[in-house]
Parts: structure tokens; sequence; C-alpha cells
């Protein structure tokens, strides 16, 4: 399979303008082979494939990597209001039998995502799939062929805990009735042995599948929801396959607040809990990190971990603003993710670099710390490379590297007229100027459409499906919506706690 762009721009993160070119790319096989002279006659040589005029209006970008996500929830996209994340999980994975998902509908809804996704120009994805109540290998199958039909290069880990609700949270035992208690004390629907089971048959199946495309990671969801015993189990098979373990780390200020109340952290932060049992690695993506400190910081960058930043997730569950520029002050390799459908309400990638672009202005009156256009597309490429651990492969148009890359239109309102390539990237650009996407040397999507699948007929049976699934949806939320006044309660004492930190913007 080769592969032919001529007379396009390619992105150059090392150069002044941002951008070379016009020139050519050639493609063999899944790899970059040669940019500028010597790619057409390389091709030549090669034997015809396929080729790309790019009539010096094309940009070649790297393909963006969405370094956080959970799959699972794409199909309820604006149907949850604005609450912070503790009640907010009520409504978004209650581990409800009535719930669980069929292969097809766990095939579809992985799909809606993909769809988005690469239609916009991203190429890579890590996917922290919580399988409510408990995985089955046959929608851990569904979910892998969805992402194997669509193209899309995917990391996958199954986001499950093995600890009962009640020790997860702070305070819950004590704001919520004795009968509340004991029903939030009952043990998950599955065991960390049979959690460690479906994980042992998931990797066997589907670790470096579609040619290496589709990879597994493991995930801990967070260190206060797994037994340490669990932690370890899982930080095993991740030494033992080298796969990037997942960890939603001090997003909200009630995690915060765990080191206080909490007897299993002992008055630490979550971060140093995790170092002090020997289980921060630089395998470890450390997800959010809003209400993390200097020292949780510095734990981080001596592991040599990678920060998974969801700027949109943190503003729609008022978690609150990340601490950016600390992350950068300690040399910490930083990704961007949209989190969830139903907490960014969309896959789009550009939304998350353009608020990663903004939010942190209002963060430091010296306008000489705020995030510069380069530095967030360094997030979005180099770091999200370093969140898959393929950092010398992905996030970068270099000769050698995988093909995986987006090619936009710089004739486009977007770039007329292109003042700085970077910050209309950052600020202007929303998705609707990407012409091909490219995943492993191959095109997957081209002018307005998917190539692998079909798209029309996907949607329409989505819609159907999941019309159908709202009732069940909607009886599981107000059996829910029970718990969640005991739930706001716990996230008003994490508010009125001393913590010594505050993350959240005030104002008025």
């Amino acid at each position: 399979m080769t592969l032919l762009l001529t007379d396009v721009h390619v992105y150059d993160a090392g150069s002044a303008d941002g951008m070379r070119g016009p020139t050519d790319v050639f493609v063999l096989g899944n790899r970059i082979q040669r940019i500028g002279p010597g790619a057409r006659s390389e091709y030549e040589q090669a034997g015809r494939g396929r080729t790309i005029s790019g009539n010096s209006r094309l940009l070649v970008l790297p393909g963006l990597i969405n370094a956080h996500f959970h799959s699972t929830a794409n199909h309820l996209k604006g149907s949850i209001p604005a609450l912070p994340l503790e009640p907010f999980m009520l409504y978004e994975s209650p581990a409800s039998p009535e719930l669980l998902a069929t292969p097809r509908e766990a095939y579809l809804r992985t799909l809606l995502g993909a769809i988005e996704m690469l239609r916009t120009g991203t190429t890579t994805v890590q996917d922290d799939a919580f399988v409510m109540p408990y995985p089955t290998a046959d929608v851990i199958d569904a979910i892998m062929a969805a992402y194997e039909d669509s193209g899309m290069r995917a990391s996958v880990a199954l986001d499950q805990s093995d600890l009962p609700e009640v020790e997860k949270l702070p305070y819950l035992d004590r704001v919520a009735p004795p009968e509340i208690v004991e029903r939030l004390a009952l043990a998950p629907p599955a065991d960390s042995a049979t959690l460690l089971e479906a994980y042992e048959g998931f990797i066997a199946r589907w670790h470096g599948a579609a040619n290496g495309r589709l990879t597994a990671a493991v995930s801990v969801s967070a260190p206060q929801r797994v037994s340490v015993e669990y932690f370890r189990a899982l930080d095993e098979l991740s030494t033992r396959h080298r796969l990037p373990i997942f960890a939603h780390v001090l997003e909200t200020r009630t995690q915060r607040a765990l080191g206080v109340d909490k007897q299993q952290v002992f008055g630490r932060s979550l971060v140093q809990y995790t170092a002090d049992l020997g289980l921060l690695s630089d395998r470890m993506n450390v997800i959010h990190m809003v209400w993390a400190d200097d020292r949780d910081l510095e734990l981080v960058a001596e592991a040599g971990a990678v920060i998974a930043h969801n700027p949109v997730s943190n503003l729609r569950l008022g978690s609150g603003v990340a601490p950016f520029r600390r992350f950068r002050d300690h040399g910490i390799p930083t990704g961007l993710g949209s989190d969830e459908a139903v907490c960014d309400d969309s896959c789009n990638m550009w939304g998350v670099v353009k608020l990663a672009g903004l939010i942190h202005n209002i963060s430091d009156y010296d306008s000489d710390r705020w995030p510069s256009p380069a530095e967030i597309l360094d997030c979005l490429w180099r770091g999200g490379a370093s969140a898959v651990l393929r950092a010398t492969e992905l996030g970068d148009v270099e000769e050698g590297y995988v093909a995986d890359l987006t090619l936009l239109n710089l004739d486009s309102l977007a770039f007329t007229p292109l003042n700085d390539l970077r910050a209309q990237l950052v600020y202007c650009e929303s998705g609707v100027d990407v012409e091909y996407t490219v995943v492993d040397g191959e095109v997957v999507f081209e002018q307005g459409a998917l190539t692998r699948i079909d798209e029309r007929a996907i949607l329409a049976e989505a819609r159907e499906l999941f019309r159908e699934r709202q009732p069940a949806v909607q009886r599981v939320r107000r059996q829910s919506a029970e718990l969640v006044p005991y739930y706001k309660a716990v996230v008003k004492e994490a508010a009125l706690a001393d913590l010594g930190i505050d993350r959240w913007v005030t104002g008025g």
C-alpha cells in the first residue's frame, strides 16, 4: 500500500511559521517514508498506489490524539444537566443490570464516537471504557470491532472498580442515613478476580490487532476506587505487556478531601498514596489533576508519568481549572482529552484545543505565563503520543513515523488570511476544514465521508436503538435520583473543608 501527497504544506513544530512546503510526502505501508525531494521517485519505484494532490492548499498535520475518552457514554450526550462529578456519575454510570448493553448496542455507541473523531481529524483515542454493570467478552469484542471497522487507532481499557461505593467517597457514611449507607456498602457486581480474567482474555484477543492499530491498556479508574491488591495486579499486567495504565486522580475537590477524611490514604493526597504504594510510574496516565499541589506534581514528574488534561469536562462538571502552567513548569508531558461525550457533549478535539488555549489565561496576571498556541499543539500531539507510550512513532509528521495524518484545507475562512498558523489552528479551526484523515497509512475519511463504514445506516440504526432504550435509562435514573441529595451533601462537606488549595474561579 502506497500513498503520495503532492504539493502539500507540512506542519513543522520547529520552524518559525509552523510549516514547510509546498512539498511531497510518500507513505509506504503504514510509515512516512520520504518528505521532500525523492518522494515522487520512491513512490514510482514502489509501485503506484493512491495520489492526493494538495495544489498548495492542503496542510498535513499529525493526526489528532484524544488522550482521554469513555466511549460507553457516546449515546448519552446532552442528556445530563451540569452537576459535580459525584452526583453526575449516579446518572452517567449506574450499575444496573437493566442497562447491560447488548453487543450491537456497544458496537453502535462506540462507532458514534469514532465517526465524529475521524471526521474532525482525530486518528488515535485512549478509551477508558466503563462497561456497566460489568464487562462481558461479547461487549468488549463489540467495542474493539467498532474501532477495527472504522479504521481508527484505539488504546482501550476496562474502567471498573472492585470496591463498594461507600469506600470511594469522603463523608458519605456520615451524611447518608444508615439504610442508604448499608446499600452503598454492597460489593460491586464484579470482583477483582472476574475483572482480571476479563483483562486476560481481552489482551490475548485484541492487543496488537489490526496490524497494531488496536491495543490494550489497563485502568484502575481512580486509586480510591480499587483495592490495593487489584491495583497491584493491574500494574503487573501493565508492566508485563508495556501498557498504559489509566487513573483519574484529584479530578475534584471532593477527591482532594479524601486525604483528610479517609483512613485509607492516611492524610495524604491520592498522588502521594499511589507513589507510596510504588505504583506511580512512567506507564501511568494521571487523568485530570485539577486539585494537585506542587508536591503532587513533583512526584508525577519524578515518576515520568503523563497528565491527561480535560478542560471542557472540568468546566462541564464544575471541577475547576487545572494548574496547567505548573504542569509545564515541572516538565510533565501533558496530553489533551475530550473525556466522555456526556460531559463534553462532543468528541471533537478542536473544541478541547481552543478551550485549553483560553481557560488558563484567567489563572495568572502575567500574560507571559499564559499557554502559547505552540504549547497547546505540543500537548495535542507530542503529549498525546507520550500518553499512548508511542512518543517516537506518533504525534509528528516525520520520516519513519506512523502515517496517522490529518489534511486540512488552508483555502478556508479559518486560515484566510493566514496570519499565524499555530494561533489559527488553536483559536480558529473547528474541524470543518478536515478534508482527509489517514490512519496507519490508509485514507479513512475523505471529502465528507468515511471510507470503511456506511455512516448514514449506522446513524439511522443508532437513533432507533437508543430511542427504544430511553425508557430503561429513565427508570434507572429515577432510582438514582434518590441518592443525589446525599452526594450533593458530600460535595458541600468537601467545599467547606480547609484543603489549603483552590481551583475554582470565583467572581461577582
